[in-house]
């Protein structure tokens, strides 16, 4: 059962997400687990190759002995470790042969460790104090990487269980000789055991397992969650522009309506000429997918020239311009996407019926407000003010005045050194009392062959 927020499970292990992850979730957090597992086979390796190194270094007894049980042990590790690492690479581990694999390795561990005392004559109790056992929790660490607790619990409960019987088989191997004494000091410098002593190794191995067990579930929760959170930060990038999906990551504290800044910029509304008529030709799938390829291959343009979309509404678009990031050339980068834009629509046929889409463009350049609006659970981030009315107005005046980019003298101000400019006249635009200045832009490819030059240069 998923642990509610406030439990002692959420306490212990972590909160659960909220909901039910998705599949394309599940898949992204099984590769990083295959990855891990590849690591994990790669760490094994390197131990094997280790125990045989220093196996190859220490000094011998025994020589003559015809059969020499180390080598053989550690040969079937290493066979075993490859095996399974080459399964890793393949993605072909699932979670019953993985926790065979974990029995297997502790068997395979303690195959060695119990052999040492055929390799040295020695009675059965001197591999309780090969310090080989240690390798034990680096075995437990090691299935850790794969943020799966499962996986942690049956290396723990496997390595005990497994000292266990490497115990009781010296306790019970030879009846007449327990080898158990109750004196520390006879313990530690003679091949008896201490009974306390092998238990504080299991407890030892248990309370290992019970806290990575503990800091990989809490780890795998996290996990989940910074998953999720970046799927849904990529999601989010798809409804709104990258930069203010990065503004809202970034941001120092939540964003509460109304949190806005000031500042001086550029706007810039487009509506598609006579789309009433377009859309009236048009089944609805259609019209869709004439839209669709029109905002693609109009985004282009506008991203070329680092504008921000703040939002479509039906064939229109409202783009902004040093409102989500700094640009202080932003004037003229708002009529060169204006100019991309005509560029695009004279071009360009869009969707299954290569339709013809005429922009218009109303651009102006003022101080207004960027941020976000709306309510407590709902916003969006938009931009507003008396300067922000004026660009939409000036769309609309195209009609009137047969232009399909009309701009304000502040923006005709900010890029009279790079662009050219053709005054229209004046109007008292709807809602203000002083008149606006209209410009406008020398017509056709003379002034686009020039920008490019421009451009280029």
């Amino acid at each position: 059962m998923m642990a509610e927020k406030g439990s002692w499970a959420a306490f212990v292990f972590g909160e659960t997400s909220p909901r039910q992850l998705p599949e394309r979730i599940r898949v992204t957090i099984a590769e990083r687990e295959r990855q891990s597992e590849v690591l994990i086979g790669w760490a094994q390796l390197f131990l094997v190759v280790t125990f045989g190194s220093f196996y190859l270094v220490a000094p011998k007894t025994g020589d003559d002995l015809s059969f020499q049980p180390v080598p053989w042990a550690l040969g079937a590790y290493l066979l075993f470790t490859l095996v399974r690492l080459g399964l890793a690479h393949r993605g072909t581990l699932n979670a019953p042969f993985l926790i065979g694999s974990i029995i297997a390795d502790v068997v395979l561990l303690m195959s060695l460790i119990w052999s040492f005392h055929i390799q040295y004559e020695q009675p059965a109790s001197f591999y309780l104090k090969a310090p080989t056992l240690l390798y034990v929790f680096i075995f437990i660490a090691l299935r850790a990487l794969r943020s799966d607790p499962r996986f942690v619990i049956a290396a723990g409960l496997a390595a005990m269980v497994g000292w266990l019987a490497m115990v009781l088989y010296v306790i019970y191997g030879d009846p007449l000789d327990a080898m158990i004494t109750r004196d520390y000091v006879s313990y530690m410098t003679s091949n008896h055991i201490l009974i306390g002593a092998e238990v504080d190794k299991i407890i030892s191995i248990g309370m290992v397992t019970l806290v990575l067990g503990i800091a990989v579930s809490r780890a795998r929760r996290t996990l989940e969650q910074a998953v999720s959170e970046h799927e849904a930060t990529q999601n989010l990038s798809r409804f709104v522009a990258s930069e203010i999906a990065d503004r809202i990551i970034s941001s120092e504290k939540a964003i509460e309506p109304g949190d806005g800044e000031a500042r001086v910029a550029t706007v810039m509304f487009t509506d598609i000429e006579g789309f009433s008529t377009i859309s009236e030709n048009m089944d609805s799938v259609t019209l869709v997918k004439s839209l669709n390829d029109y905002f693609g291959a109009l985004s282009e343009a506008i991203s070329a020239n680092g504008g921000t979309v703040l939002q479509f509404e039906g064939d229109a678009m409202l783009i902004s311009f040093n409102t989500v990031a700094d640009d202080p050339n932003h004037a003229v980068h708002a009529v060169q996407t204006a100019l991309g834009i005509q560029d695009c629509c004279n071009r360009l046929r869009f969707g299954p019926n290569q339709t013809v889409m005429k922009t218009r463009c109303g651009i102006n350049t003022g101080e207004l407000t960027a941020g976000a609006v709306g309510s407590a659970d709902r916003m969006i981030f938009t931009v507003h003010g008396d300067e922000v009315n004026i660009a939409a107005r000036l769309e609309q005046l195209n009609k009137q005045y047969g232009t399909y980019i009309l701009m304000t003298e502040a923006t005709a101000t900010e890029i009279k050194d790079q662009i050219d400019t053709m005054h229209m006249g004046e109007v008292v635009v709807r809602g203000r009392e002083k008149p606006t200045q209209l410009f406008s832009l020398p017509t056709d490819t003379i002034i686009m062959e020039a920008l490019a030059d421009k451009q280029s240069a």
